[in-house]
């Protein structure tokens, strides 16, 4: 099976199947597959999916044929096609056109080869005219150039204003750097930078969180010694904000309610130094077995995981936990960068069910937490809805809880920095981060 048919069935998993892009990615691309095989199979399939509304928009208009009459696996052959003559200067048109001729006589019935030669060549002579966008209304505009559903470019414009939400959206469209996280119980980040360095890779610190590493060429990093002897772990610099921002002290008591996979219980377990007792809970116990498997890779003891809802109130617990971590089930629109799919599986009804969840979860919360414990707020989402707005309308009701400030533990973030006030809202084409949203609430004594 060559590049572009491991490719297409990546790509029928994620748009046909619903499947999750680095899951799919990870099932299909096997150690047999070269290196140069395996970022050419990942930036056709990530371009697609980022710049899908693009690319139809593009073949509606070079095709005689309705999009919603093209058989769904001859789409995505198409949309792959398209993708490699508009965005992939290094491949000749001929030779996409002629790959993907291929692949339709394997996976279409006779004669859609034609169909699909005669597209993609109409695309390649008149590219220039296909990809011409009309600019007349703003928001169509935005939508197919960038390839979003209007309700989300809406709902940013009306938080941020447009032109902010063009350059969010650039921003999305480019491939994220991975981040990694110094175990410091094991190391620390100058010796993991220096280790790194040994092996080939390209590596610098993180500008806001203090245990992080850029790596911009991760090749199968998860394969080296000092991933396998829990060095060191995977998680976005926005994400390992909370654990610092939250800064836990030696012995502390603490209540993760939405743990899995468990990136940030480890990291404040390693920030009390291994001293304490974390429950991570979780309502699948797959999720929670991979929080076990980090804790022992990483040579942390003092997580313990329970199967538990956060939506239902645990009595026993009431009054007992110094910390509360409400990583709250959100729309995910902050890591779009990393799963463009969420564009399209998210749905605009959606979000008012997710603030009243976002909401209980905070009131079972507040319920654990000892007078003068805390609650860490965060969420992948830069909707104000998710964000703001909850954490307004749930102070509001509870008078005996307040914004705490931790300017101390995080520099100057620059644009909209709010960690005087309590909370702070990243943004990728900001800060280079995730988009991600932290608060920081503490319960009177």
């Amino acid at each position: 099976m060559n590049a572009r048919e491991i490719a297409l069935n990546i790509l029928k998993d994620i748009d046909i199947k619903g499947a999750y892009s680095n899951y799919s990615i990870k099932k299909h691309i096997t150690d047999e597959v070269p290196i140069k095989d395996e970022n050419f199979i990942r930036e056709i399939v990530y371009g697609v999916v980022e710049n899908r509304l693009y690319i139809d928009y593009i073949i509606s208009k070079a095709s005689n044929i309705k999009m919603k009459k093209i058989h769904s696996t001859i789409l995505e052959i198409l949309r792959m096609g398209v993708y490699q003559m508009v965005f992939m200067d290094k491949i000749p048109d001929s030779a996409a056109v002629n790959e993907a001729v291929i692949l339709s006589k394997k996976y279409g019935h006779q004669g859609v080869s034609g169909f699909v030669n005669g597209v993609l060549r109409n695309i390649s002579r008149n590219k220039e005219v296909y990809k011409k966008i009309d600019k007349t209304n703003r928001l169509d505009y935005l939508s197919i150039k960038y390839s979003y559903p209007k309700w989300i470019l809406k709902k940013w414009i009306s938080d941020y204003g447009e032109k902010f939400t063009e350059k969010l959206c650039e921003a999305n469209n480019k491939k994220p750097l991975l981040n990694l996280r110094v175990n410091t119980l094991k190391t620390n980040r100058e010796d993991l930078i220096h280790r790194l360095g040994e092996y080939g890779y390209t590596v610098y610190k993180t500008k806001y969180a203090r245990d992080g590493i850029v790596v911009e060429n991760p090749r199968r990093i998860t394969e080296i010694e000092e991933f396998k002897q829990g060095f060191f772990t995977i998680q976005d610099e926005s994400s390992m904000l909370v654990g610092q921002i939250a800064n836990p002290k030696k012995q502390s008591n603490i209540l993760d309610l939405c743990s899995a996979p468990g990136g940030k219980a480890t990291h404040m377990a390693q920030i009390m130094d291994n001293q304490g007792h974390i429950r991570s809970r979780d309502i699948y116990e797959h999720k929670l077995r991979l929080i076990r498997e980090n804790a022992q890779r990483l040579g942390i003891d003092i997580i313990s995981t329970e199967i538990h809802d956060a939506r239902i109130l645990d009595e026993d617990l009431i009054g007992k936990m110094d910390y509360c971590l409400v990583d709250a089930p959100c729309s995910g629109l902050g890591i779009i960068r990393r799963r463009p799919e969420i564009k399209w599986n998210r749905k605009e009804e959606g979000i008012d069910a997710l603030k009243e969840m976002q909401l209980k979860i905070l009131n079972n919360a507040k319920q654990y937490i000892k007078s003068g414990g805390i609650i860490i707020y965060s969420t992948c989402t830069i909707s104000k809805d998710e964000n703001e707005k909850v954490i307004n309308s749930f102070l509001t009701e509870n008078k005996n809880l307040k914004l705490m400030g931790f300017k101390d533990l995080i520099c100057d973030i620059q644009y909209m920095d709010t960690s005087r006030e309590g909370y702070i809202q990243l943004f990728p084409h900001i800060h280079g981060t995730d988009g991600f949203f932290i608060a920081k609430i503490v319960k009177d004594l």
